[in-house]
């Protein structure tokens, strides 16, 4: 949880006297652990304009000098693993397996792949042209950064989903000014505080702390914003990316299903469901939030789901195999888990396994396996975003793909079957930016595919060429080696000269068929 406070005198993170601070709550005991400045917007323009001069230097250094720096940071990383868990465990409540699978080894595989890759994906690119007025001439497509990147990361991933976007930006030759959730921007301040250990330079990379206005404030300063978080606040980023004819990146929202066949390996879809529905508490973007079963299997996917959710361990994380499941991070996001939750049990559901939100000390809520649901529910249509795992029976598996298509979202899905041609099929026709056949959430972690949402999902994408690209321009060059003095589609035109060009156009272009 994230408050704001004033605090009079100066404190770490440079604010002035009188300025507004935020207070940093672990949400799975309520303490408070530390305060951040919330920044103004006219100390946001100072960060860009420290930023902006900056720049050049780290560009000049190239892909060979940035890689350098990345390097030693993944093994910065690596050394200060207990350090970075211990930050992330404290101010989100997740396990530290958690913070180990899905961010240590995440980050750590970023700054190796990015340092390694980047120049592959922004070396110049020769092209080669059909068009005979252009042939002769050298053509080339070259990608230069854009300058000044702005991430606004959300609070579940602090450090995959909001320092990992400026790992790509970094390496293309940005500088970047990072506006971590201010619920939990302990793990930001503490990763840009190890780069400039590893020799990033000063400047290049910024953490702007603070609540809405400090993220509206960034947009209004940088070249490119990329934005992790919900669809409503992505489409006003949007909006105002929008005014000022800058690009924007957006991931959203998201509603993933998972769709298990008859002939699926019932012990593998149940142990992958359970985990992909719980793991981080379920406040992950591509975490299962509701499945489909065909019939013939339905109750007894159900039974080993159950049986497995009913032995998992919730509460305090205090090291390693401590708890299956942490806290709820984001205190508005307890209560629409809640909500979804008294819904679905309102309209005839019933949860087998949880259902309620415990008491306190800390913010928890109960891993809860839902089943009697179906679409007039907010548990299967709207994200939930936490410990819930819906499960729907379905009559087949054209019923299944049309229920799973019937979102407003479309960031990840799963298939389950033994039939692998037929799941990749079925595959195929969902609406989702990554689908993983006898598998769920991996895709994430596959860095050279594209990571990007369908629909209300979001814009663009993150990872592999696409993931680095969109944090430059791209330039094309057209250079004229060997010419005459004056080409034929030059001034003065001429009548005659005008109709062999009209005759050739007719052999080149003029032998289509007609039926």
């Amino acid at each position: 949880m994230a408050s704001t406070e004033t605090q009079a005198g100066g404190h770490a993170g440079g604010a002035a006297a009188d300025e507004r601070v935020i207070s940093v709550e672990n949400p799975a005991t309520g303490e408070v652990i530390g305060t951040v400045p919330d920044l103004s917007a006219e100390a946001v323009a100072e960060l860009a304009a420290r930023a902006r001069a900056a720049q050049p230097a780290w560009e000049a250094l190239g892909f060979e000098g940035r890689a350098r720096v990345m390097l030693r940071a993944q093994k910065w990383l690596i050394d200060n693993a207990e350090r970075v868990i211990r930050t992330i465990v404290s101010e989100t409540g997740k396990t530290w397996e958690d913070a180990q699978t899905a961010e240590i080894s995440y980050g750590a595989a970023a700054f190796g792949f990015w340092a390694r890759h980047a120049e592959d994906y922004l070396a110049d690119e020769k092209v080669r042209t059909s068009n005979l007025i252009a042939k002769g001439r050298r053509l080339v497509v070259r990608y230069k950064p854009l300058g000044l990147i702005g991430v606004i990361g959300p609070w579940n991933y602090p450090l995959t989903n909001s320092f990992g976007d400026c790992i790509p930006a970094l390496m293309a030759g940005n500088a970047v000014i990072l506006k971590p959730s201010e619920v939990t921007p302990l793990t930001s301040l503490l990763l840009a505080e190890g780069m400039r250990e590893c020799g990033l330079p000063e400047d290049v990379l910024q953490v702007a702390t603070g609540g809405g206005d400090t993220g509206r404030a960034v947009v209004d300063e940088v070249d490119m914003i990329m934005f992790t978080g919900s669809t409503r606040t992505g489409r006003l980023v949007a909006r105002q990316a929008a005014e000022r004819l800058i690009p924007c990146s957006l991931e959203l929202g998201g509603k993933d299903a998972m769709i298990v066949l008859a002939d699926a390996d019932l012990e593998r879809a149940a142990n992958t469901a359970v985990w992909a529905g719980f793991m981080n508490g379920g406040q992950t973007c591509v975490s299962t939030e509701r499945i489909y079963v065909e019939a013939p299997v339905y109750d007894e996917f159900v039974a080993k789901v159950t049986e497995k959710a009913r032995r998992l361990r919730q509460g305090v994380p205090t090291g390693f195999g401590t708890v299956d499941v942490g806290a709820v991070t984001f205190p508005p996001q307890a209560d629409i888990i809640e909500s979804h939750v008294r819904d679905a049990l309102d309209k005839g559901a019933r949860a087998l396994v949880g259902g309620r939100r415990r008491e306190g000390p800390g913010r928890f809520f109960e891993p809860t396996v839902l089943v009697d649901v179906d679409h007039s529910m907010a548990a299967m249509t709207e994200e939930t975003f936490g410990p819930t795992l819906p499960i729907m029976k379905v009559a087949d598996a054209e019923e299944a793909i049309r229920l799973a298509n019937d979102s407003p979202y479309g960031l990840a899905a799963s298939v389950f079957s033994r039939d692998v041609a037929r799941a990749e099929a079925i595959a195929r026709r969902l609406e989702a930016g990554a689908v993983n056949v006898n598998d769920a959430l991996l895709n994430y972690a596959v860095l050279e595919l594209p990571m990007g949402g369908w629909k209300a999902s979001g814009l663009g994408s993150r990872h592999g060429a696409g993931g680095i690209r969109k944090y430059c321009a791209q330039q094309a060059i057209l250079v004229s080696r060997l010419h005459p003095r004056r080409d034929v589609h030059h001034f003065p035109y001429d009548a005659r000269r005008s109709r062999l060009i009209s005759r050739l156009f007719r052999l080149l272009y003029g032998r289509g068929r007609r039926d």
